[in-house]
């Protein structure tokens, strides 16, 4: 089969599309046949040798992928059996950017009614990212107030729709005014320009001073000062990247008499067990939303496998709203 691999570590130049071995099913898991992948940035911290695959995992990159079961492992449980020539969409470590893949059947959801097959390849990782996050880890209510850095981006697309359906207040960062009208039509109450906006001064505008209950931030350390001036009293700080750098210093006098709280967590080297939880909440929280068309996912470009480098470097370019996807 093809597959993207990584000839090194750098810029677009290192992407090439190869010949593989084509991947068997072990015990537990099912082939399949992909349809498209989504990319996501951390196949890009991937190809800049920052962020390896867990040990085990294929080197391939691509964390989601939507296609069709064809096979299952030997001595695989009913459940995966069954579903054999379904639609699916399915959670990975690694290989999504492939012709084939196998994956855990208990890290596998139906394709959700009313969505096209390749549309639904950027579903499953920014669904189970969003909802362990805001949901699981800031315990996010009806009535809160959350901050998403990167509103018009795969992440913070479905974070401000999954938050409005939710009744919380959106308030969201995007970079340029092009990304406004997107962001406010997928949800967010607040849009602030963050090239333009110091957005903690906007965001105590907003909220009158108080501050937000959470933030969901994919900048790291550029962005922690302002984050932990945005928050509220008890508030909640998600931070899922580092786009921003790693190293920064807090103000813990801040902190202390905030009460405030930084949650730091990655999904891909999460275990087989966890993933499965969070991939069932996912299930019977979110697929009901979307099937009933009130969280969709913004295709922004679809590249076929042999132009690899060119969907990297339109993903790079900082400028999609919404998904870039892969298709074999």
């Amino acid at each position: 089969m093809r597959a993207v691999e990584y000839e090194g570590s750098g810029g677009v130049e290192v992407i090439t599309v190869s010949e593989v071995q084509d991947p068997a099913p072990a015990a537990g898991q099912v082939l399949i046949e992909v349809a498209a992948a989504g990319l996501n940035r951390a196949d890009v911290m991937q190809r800049l040798g920052v962020y390896p695959p867990p040990a085990g995992v294929t080197e391939v990159p691509g964390l989601e992928v939507s296609g069709r079961v064809v096979d299952v492992g030997p001595d695989s449980p009913r459940e995966a059996r069954e579903l054999i020539g379904a639609d699916v969409v399915a959670l990975l470590a690694g290989g999504g950017c492939a012709e084939k893949v196998v994956v855990d059947h208990r890290h596998v959801l139906p394709v959700p009614d009313g969505v096209d097959v390749v549309e639904a390849a950027g579903l499953i990782e920014v669904a189970v990212t969003v909802h362990s996050n805001l949901i699981g880890e800031a315990g996010v209510r009806a009535g809160d107030t959350v901050l998403v850095h990167g509103g018009a981006g795969g992440i913070g697309s479905f974070a401000l729709q999954m938050l409005a359906s939710l009744g919380a207040r959106v308030i969201t960062t995007v970079g340029g005014p092009e990304k406004f009208d997107a962001a406010g039509e997928l949800g967010a109450d607040h849009v602030i320009d963050h090239r333009a906006e110091d957005f903690a001064a906007r965001v105590e505008e907003i909220t009158g001073g108080r501050g937000v209950d959470v933030i969901l931030d994919v900048v790291g350390a550029k962005y922690l000062h302002d984050n932990l001036r945005s928050l509220s009293q008890d508030g909640r700080l998600v931070v899922i990247g580092l786009q921003g750098g790693r190293r920064a210093e807090a103000d813990l006098g801040r902190m202390l008499t905030k009460r405030l709280r930084i949650i730091a967590t990655t999904l891909r080297s999460r275990d087989a067990e966890t993933k499965a939880r969070f991939v069932s909440a996912v299930h019977e929280d979110i697929w009901p939303l979307i099937a009933a068309g009130r969280i969709r996912v913004p295709i922004d470009a679809t590249f076929p496998l042999a132009e690899a480098a060119e969907a990297y470097a339109h993903f790079d370019a900082g400028t999609h709203i919404g998904k870039v996807l892969i298709t074999p």
